[in-house]
């Protein structure tokens, strides 16, 4: 399993190391669309560093395995210095913490995430004093979740064109 401490996250988050601005962006990824990679090209043109701290929630394993999201994750941002890949459990608030973050970059597609992001912003706020930048998908993004990839992938549909170019998971046929 890979570590999802606030303690090794420290430790193995090289863009932390500069003192810039580092932003979380946090999510379980379940697949990584075009959409969550859309966001991070964008974010960091805001940002000095993005973390994408992918969530590990025990009780839901997923329809792939965590490290082998995080794995595939940091084979896709290999060449990105500013970018980190990382797993967490627990608290969001407590990883950003934990690395150092200056805030927490979100995507909204819809009116119904809008709200579901403002209620989690302020939440976060109120723990920790974080700020979160919350990024509207491209338009041509809006339509992509990861749980509409993952049924059109279990009814056997070709799924390549919702995924980054060079994404590859080796316990999928994707």
């Amino acid at each position: 399993m890979i570590p999802a401490d606030g303690n090794s996250a420290q430790a193995t988050c090289a863009c932390a190391q500069d003192g810039g601005r580092i932003f979380l962006f946090p999510g379980s990824f379940d697949p990584f669309t075009l959409g969550h990679a859309s966001l991070v090209e964008r974010g960091l043109r805001l940002f000095d560093s993005i973390v994408i701290g992918v969530g590990v929630n025990e009780q839901k394993p997923g329809w792939i395995p965590a490290e082998e999201r995080v794995e595939a994750l940091r084979r896709l941002y290999a060449d990105e210095p500013r970018v980190a890949v990382m797993a967490y459990s627990g608290l969001t608030v407590d990883f950003a913490a934990a690395i150092g973050a200056t805030g927490i970059l979100r995507g909204v597609r819809t009116v119904a995430d809008y709200q579901y992001e403002m209620n989690m912003a302020d939440i976060n706020h109120r723990l920790a004093g974080l700020e979160t930048i919350v990024l509207f998908s491209a338009p041509e993004h809006a339509a992509i979740s990861s749980s509409v990839v993952r049924e059109l992938a279990h009814f056997g549909r070709d799924i390549h064109e919702f995924l980054p170019k060079g994404l590859s998971y080796t316990s999928k046929a994707i």
